[in-house]
């Protein structure tokens, strides 16, 4: 289930937007100002910010570069919600990194659409950054793979040559000891190139796609629903 933080200082605002995303199946979670904005942002990591411009603490243009500056966070994508309508305002809030604008009043329809356009972007985007990591992880493994290959013929060599000693009539102990070492120096590359890959987290790509599948969206389908009472 999506995750969406509702921002504004007028509770009534807040109860109908949180009624009309309930009923669409996402959970909502509240704030009504700018600075709870930020700390629930921090603490419960949303898929989409809905945010209210007009504020009393901090204004919701200055709340939304603050949110843009947390690399943590930044890549929530974030929907200002506003009755300013000037060509300067929208630029502004653009500037601070806002996702989309809505301006108020609007209609169920709007709302609904934009706000799971803004969802499958963020989806996308996730997915194309795992992507990203698979690509880096399959060049690491790759480089991997040919690095041990050397201390893994080293061993062989050694193990050969160590073989061929023991056979032999006369026992060179130093030149035994020699072979041995090659093979304990070799075995320490090896476990040192295994423990780097263990640091390398695993592509999570399978779990984006099940979640992109769990989470499909029919925006269509409010094609024909007439609309409702705006904000």
């Amino acid at each position: 289930m999506f995750k969406i933080l509702v921002v504004d200082d007028q509770p009534d605002n807040v109860f109908l937007l949180e009624d009309r995303l309930n009923k669409e199946g996402f959970n909502v979670i509240k704030a009504y100002d700018g600075k709870s904005a930020i700390r629930k942002a921090e603490t419960e990591n949303p898929d989409l910010i809905l945010l209210d411009v007009m504020m009393p603490d901090i204004d919701g243009f200055e709340v939304c570069k603050l949110l843009k500056e947390n690399k943590e966070i930044n890549s929530i994508p974030i929907i200002l919600v506003t009755a300013l309508n000037s060509y300067s305002d929208i630029e502004k809030g653009f500037e601070a990194g806002a996702f989309d604008y809505i301006q108020k009043p609007f209609n169920r329809i709007e709302l609904l659409a934009r706000v799971k356009a803004a969802l499958r972007f963020n989806e996308t985007n996730k997915l194309y950054i795992e992507l990203e990591k698979i690509n880096t992880f399959s060049a690491t493994v790759k480089k991997t793979n040919h690095e041990i290959k050397q201390p893994l013929t080293l061993i062989n060599l050694s193990v050969t040559a160590l073989k061929r000693e023991l056979e032999a009539d006369s026992f060179n102990k130093n030149s035994a000891l020699k072979r041995v070492e090659f093979i304990e120096n070799a075995v320490k590359d090896i476990l040192h190139f295994m423990k780097s890959m263990l640091n390398i987290k695993e592509p999570e790509v399978k779990k984006y796609l099940e979640n992109l599948k769990a989470n499909k969206f029919k925006i269509g389908e409010e094609a024909n629903v007439e609309s409702e009472q705006t904000l």
